[in-house]
């Protein structure tokens, strides 16, 4: 253990030596390095020495950073940016949200976020009165302006000049919509997460996942691998983090987090890469991350969607989906959290290629979701058992449960899948005391209840379409049965654009959360009584019950259950 806290301080000294002498380059390359290439004997000084980074933390000293200045594009949608606001509608009624869902495909709005409660919507200036024209009376006035300078919010997300809490009292006071202690300021930092004192391009994320590869291999902590490659050719790397055990050939458990489905949630690439980072510097001082790593592999892919994410740098800051060509060309990409196979048709299928939640004429039509797919099912086969899955997004502060597709289908384990998205919120509040709440992933996007003429679900109106999300289809293709989709910072003030000084604390409560993860599988092996004949019988009994009957029958299940669980 003393050897692993001697390299976390080189590994803490090299980042220091980078920021000393911030050595220029595009961010647009990804230095490739074959994953089986030796130490050549030189220092690791020397190997980084060698490495092409671009660190953003090196700011400029006029108004605007070198980002901004070097990226003509990027200053171009800035300007476009000037005249869009984003509005919240707060729901309260079915109708409200049948007649958003109208007016949002008809005009091909932009959803930044959908609870039980409000819709979040960006849109053009100019366009608001033929918004609220098609909209009924009580939803015209029952409308807040969230972020009124979008432009503005754009550029401060980028690194800048200013510190980034001074940043976010400005915009903060400018809307006049949250008080200051509504989000607190973060912790004091140290040098050892200076990588998370900004957000990072994808070119420097892939080097410091290098980095952390060629610092911790040697010890069997760390391996980088690739998961496939993205549309446009780009590397889908990830980190497998885990202590390795006596038998060489021994595949362990595995807990699988994704982030970055979505280009413009930057805060999910950056609290991957810090809950990554956080459990691999704590290996020597944490009993419970030793415990959880010598138990089960974690695998975190902070950028499952590379191609969007570096045209988040390099053009449309809030650009959503991926990059592939779509059947209209002036129209591209898919929304990789709708293009997956399990049930992608299920509810009300988005088949416009313009609009955000796109996911695809056909199942895995997206290539960096069929290449998720594709990596995974090939793990299975060798061995790798996923008993958890964690894909993060932003925002809303939400831990949601499976299914995404249907309100009315619920998971076999839905209890248990309750008690640990309940226990996830709790830890993440203890953190900072931020409050996340839990909920099936499909509440909030159903516009009206069953009548009861229906007999399915899929006449119902949904502010987005459920089907064909990577949760539902890990959970059910591979049994990864606590699989969760956890909405992080923060409600609604900044939304995608959450300030850096935020990266740390967010990642904080996800590290916290993880670690009680862990210990609740390693309570049971993450492996439940599924599939017994007596509970399937159970559960079908239970279908044709009247409801006064039901709780006889949820108690002899549970009865049954522990008699199983003690053979």
């Amino acid at each position: 253990m003393r050897s692993i806290s001697l390299l976390r301080q080189s590994f803490i000294s090299a980042f220091l030596l980078i920021l000393a002498i911030s050595i220029p380059s595009a961010a647009t390359s990804l230095p490739l390095v074959a994953r089986s290439q030796a130490h050549d004997g030189r220092s690791y000084f020397s190997r980084l020495l060698d490495l092409s980074f671009v660190w953003t933390s090196k700011r400029s000293g006029n108004g605007l950073n070198r980002w901004l200045d070097t990226h003509p594009k990027l200053l171009g949608n800035l300007r476009r940016y000037e005249n869009e606001v984003v509005i919240r509608f707060n729901v309260s009624t079915n109708a409200h949200e049948a007649a958003l869902r109208k007016a949002i495909d008809q005009m091909l709005l932009d959803v930044w976020d959908f609870t039980d409660n409000y819709t979040d919507i960006r849109i053009e200036t100019r366009r608001i009165r033929p918004l609220m024209g098609i909209l009924p009376a009580s939803l015209q006035h029952n409308h807040t302006i969230l972020i009124p300078d979008l432009a503005r919010a754009v550029a401060a997300s980028y690194p800048s000049n200013a510190p980034a809490h001074s940043v976010a009292q400005s915009l903060s006071k400018d809307r006049g919509i949250t008080p200051a202690n509504d989000i607190p300021s973060p912790k004091k930092r140290g040098v050892d997460d200076i990588f998370f004192h900004d957000y990072q391009p994808l070119s420097v994320i892939h080097t410091w996942m290098k980095l952390l590869d060629s610092m911790f291999r040697n010890r069997g902590l760390v391996r980088m691998i690739s998961v496939g490659k993205s549309y446009e050719g780009r590397d889908i790397p990830a980190l497998r983090v885990g202590v390795p055990t006596s038998d060489a050939g021994l595949r362990k458990d595995t807990i699988l987090v994704t982030g970055g489905l979505h280009a413009r949630e930057w805060i999910s690439t950056s609290t991957v890469n810090y809950v990554a980072w956080s459990f691999i510097r704590s290996i020597d001082e944490d009993p419970m991350v030793v415990k959880i790593l010598e138990h089960f592999d974690i695998v975190f892919i902070p950028v499952l969607n590379p191609d969007g994410y570096e045209y988040t740098w390099e053009v449309d800051r809030l650009w959503r989906k991926s990059r592939q060509r779509t059947k209209m060309q002036y129209c591209p990409g898919f929304d990789l959290n709708h293009a997956f196979g399990y049930r992608w048709d299920g509810v009300q299928h988005q088949n416009e290629p313009c609009s955000e939640s796109y996911g695809g004429d056909q199942p895995f039509q997206a290539v960096e979701a069929a290449q998720l797919a594709d990596w995974a099912r090939n793990e299975t086969e060798n061995g790798v058992k996923f008993v958890a899955y964690l894909d993060l997004h932003s925002y809303s502060q939400q831990v949601l449960y499976p299914y995404a597709y249907s309100c009315t289908v619920h998971p076999p384990n839905i209890e248990n899948l309750k008690e640990v998205a309940m226990n996830l919120a709790k830890h993440m509040r203890l953190s900072n005391g931020e409050v996340y709440t839990t909920t099936s992933a499909c509440e909030g996007a159903v516009a009206r209840e069953l009548s009861a003429d229906d007999v399915t679900d899929t006449q119902r109106v949904r502010v987005e379409a459920g089907g064909g999300s990577a949760m539902d289809y890990i959970f059910h293709e591979f049994g990864a049965r606590y699989s969760y989709q956890i909405k992080l910072r923060d409600t609604g003030s900044y939304g995608f654009l959450l300030p850096s000084e935020y990266i740390i604390p967010t990642g904080e409560e996800m590290h916290q959360a993880m670690k009680y993860l862990g210990d609740y599988l390693l309570g049971n092996n993450g492996h439940e009584s599924w599939g017994d004949p007596v509970l399937e019988e159970d559960r079908s009994d239970q279908a044709n019950l009247i409801p006064e009957e039901e709780h006889v029958v949820e108690l002899r299940r549970r009865r049954r259950k522990r008699c199983i669980d003690c053979t």
